[in-house]
């Protein structure tokens, strides 16, 4: 912001002018809507916050919001390819019952339908997946992520940009406010 001062020109801050480009943390409001429906959002009382350029959001939100400042309202939309992948059958596998055995008994409190059980791959990295039907003998689960397939409508509004920090690169996230604190 340029403000007008009796002495001349006095330019408050420079991140009012940064642009969001790789290794800048932009903070934005965002309204998600999905099928018409209102998913997800954060207000300006408590805003999104990344590292933007390394891979914390989805590559379509990162390359729509590149480029734009503080004050920038923004409005678009991600077709499956550029957000969370289209849909994929092979993701949706049935497992047998004991897969989900703690201490010798099937953990029943796991097994209702449209519940998110936390998961490893065989490579042991975390997943979720969707329950979706139950017999005796196997559970099928949907490893799909819940908006894969889907036509994401972003609305919103920049309102901050400023560099990351070193340590905040190296460490993968935000520290302070909005962030993660050591």
């Amino acid at each position: 912001m340029i403000e007008y001062v009796p002495f001349g020109l006095f330019i408050k801050s420079k991140k009012n002018f940064m642009k969001i480009a790789k290794h800048t943390v932009p903070s934005v409001t965002y309204t998600l809507v999905v099928n018409g429906e209102v998913v997800d959002m954060a207000e300006k009382e408590k805003p999104l916050s990344f590292i933007h350029g390394i891979g914390m959001m989805v590559s379509g939100f990162e390359s729509n919001l590149e480029g734009l400042t503080a004050g920038a309202k923004y409005e678009f939309m991600l077709s499956p390819e550029d957000a969370y992948g289209p849909y994929s059958a092979e993701a949706v596998v049935d497992l047998p019952v004991s897969t989900f055995m703690v201490d010798g008994k099937v953990n029943k409190d796991m097994l209702n339908i449209g519940q998110i059980v936390p998961m490893k791959d065989q490579n042991g990295n975390p997943l979720n997946g969707t329950v979706l039907e139950v017999s005796e003998e196997a559970v099928k689960i949907d490893f799909n992520h819940m908006l894969a397939g889907k036509e994401l409508n972003f609305t919103g509004e920049i309102l901050e940009v400023r560099q990351a920090t070193r340590e905040e690169i190296e460490h993968g996230h935000i520290h302070g406010p909005g962030g993660h604190e050591h």
